[in-house]
């Protein structure tokens, strides 16, 4: 009789283990996955409509200036992350300046150089390109950009969003190809990451012998560096594969295979949250939302791209509403996270007590 009883308190304090993890994985996996996600799926607009902003508001030597002090901002607040204390305030720290280091040292970058060079952008159907540019003393003192004979400036968003492809800058971009793999090649043969590409590509594409023979060692963990490298060889990758995608020389926007492409990333994405569900820390959920949103984002332009729907921050000064709409939501977001993250965690653990 005894025994029974024991085995049943066993039982009994085992199943209220089970329905106390339960309930932690409910309040802090579900609500840390909601939050994560959709203030990373905010940003990624927001960043648009900011790049939109610039563009239209500041002239082109301003805006130069500009960029390249955003750039070293985000620098500077990738390098402050690594010093400050806590998981969550290093991710916080490496995301912010991640975005603005992306936008404005590598996007804008491209942007002035293919200004600069009159870089052709790719006409959607049938059409003339023209440009000319006149040197002094090796300067550029004019220039003219005229599609189907009409001068670039005279050209609406909505208008050039209807003639053509891809901007100038996302056409030179693939010619940094050869820059990707170097560094994936480092990350593959030297290193253990937390990657799940990297890591499934160093269980299954070396051989076991050669694999062996390596040594991988695990990188310094500072969160601020890993989530603003998840951030740029991510976005870097996808970029590649669109404009790949893209290029009707290869495949085609509207190729069977770009459409597979974009079915993967959605199928992917949906995988990638069933598995971020379970994250219960702040900053390891932040970072692994980041990777869910950049897969879904892939989705997201190819869509667009194909005239599923309309992309709002791509032309914010016709979409006003609609971009306030999402800024607002953006930081009612954070300041519910802030909030109800302070409460979550105290009452889990009054109820842990």
């Amino acid at each position: 009789m005894l025994s029974l009883m024991t085995y049943i308190d066993l039982n009994l304090q085992t199943l209220k283990t089970k329905l106390t993890m339960s309930t932690t994985f409910n309040r802090n996996g579900v609500f840390k996955t909601v939050c994560s996600l959709f203030i990373i799926l905010l940003l990624m607009p927001i960043g648009h409509a900011l790049m939109a902003l610039m563009e239209h508001f500041l002239s082109p030597t301003a805006l130069h200036y500009s960029a390249f002090a955003m750039g070293l901002l985000g620098l500077l607040m990738v390098i402050i992350g690594v010093y400050a204390k806590g998981d969550t305030r290093q991710t916080v720290w490496g995301i912010t300046g991640a975005m603005l280091f992306w936008t404005g040292w590598v996007e804008f970058l491209f942007v002035y150089y293919a200004q600069r060079y009159c870089v052709h952008c790719d006409l959607q159907g049938s059409g003339v390109i023209q440009t000319m540019t006149e040197y002094t003393d090796g300067m550029i003192t004019h220039q003219d950009y005229l599609i189907n004979g009409r001068p670039l400036a005279d050209y609406t968003r909505p208008e050039l969003k209807a003639i053509r492809g891809s901007r100038p800058e996302y056409l030179i971009m693939p010619a940094t190809f050869g820059l990707w793999i170097t560094v994936m090649v480092l990350y593959t043969f030297c290193t253990r990451t937390g990657c799940d590409l990297i890591n499934w590509i160093q269980r299954h594409c070396l051989k076991s012998n050669t694999r062996d023979s390596i040594e991988l060692r695990p990188m310094a963990h500072h969160p601020s560096i890993i989530v603003f490298m998840e951030w740029i060889m991510m976005m870097w990758g996808v970029y590649l594969v669109l404009m790949f995608c893209y290029d009707p020389v290869f495949l085609g926007q509207r190729h069977p295979v770009t459409l597979a492409f974009a079915l993967i990333c959605l199928v992917g994405s949906a995988l990638m949250l069933k598995k971020q569900l379970h994250i219960t820390s702040w900053g390891r959920n932040i970072r692994f939302a980041l990777a869910t949103v950049i897969v879904f984002w892939s989705f997201v332009e190819i869509a667009a791209r194909n005239g599923f729907f309309s992309e709002v921050w791509v032309d914010p000064m016709n979409h006003k509403t609609e971009v306030g709409l999402i800024a607002a939501a953006f930081l009612i977001a954070v300041t519910a996270t802030v909030f109800f993250s302070k409460y979550i965690t105290t009452k889990t653990a009054a109820d842990e007590e």
